[in-house]
């Protein structure tokens, strides 16, 4: 974790460096824990929430390395960065008709 932590805080200052395969890769690797809950963007901390600064610039950068992509979902058209989240029934989530969850979103 703290090899990505490093590669998100290096391409957040340089940001010629979200051009790299591994940069992106670790970027994606982010997305993919807090997509899986593994962490977080921010977290109570005695009482306080604090915000994990590294992890939101991570989905700052995930923006910027995703190309817009059209989804069907009859009779809705979504036009977004995200992939839209699947499989509610498997991760124990309701999700009541027009409800709509991002791939990220834990």
């Amino acid at each position: 974790m703290e090899n990505l932590q490093k590669i998100i805080q290096e391409a957040w200052s340089n940001r010629d460096l979200v051009k790299q395969a591994n940069t992106q890769d670790a970027i994606r690797a982010v997305i993919e824990e807090v997509d899986k809950g593994r962490i977080r963007v921010a977290a109570p901390v005695v009482g306080k929430w604090v915000v994990n600064e590294w992890v939101k610039q991570a989905i700052l950068l995930y923006f910027s390395i995703q190309p817009m992509q059209t989804w069907d979902v009859a009779p809705f058209e979504f036009y977004d960065k995200m992939l839209l989240k699947k499989n509610y029934k498997e991760l124990g989530v309701r999700a009541v008709p027009h409800a709509i969850a991002r791939y990220g979103a834990y």
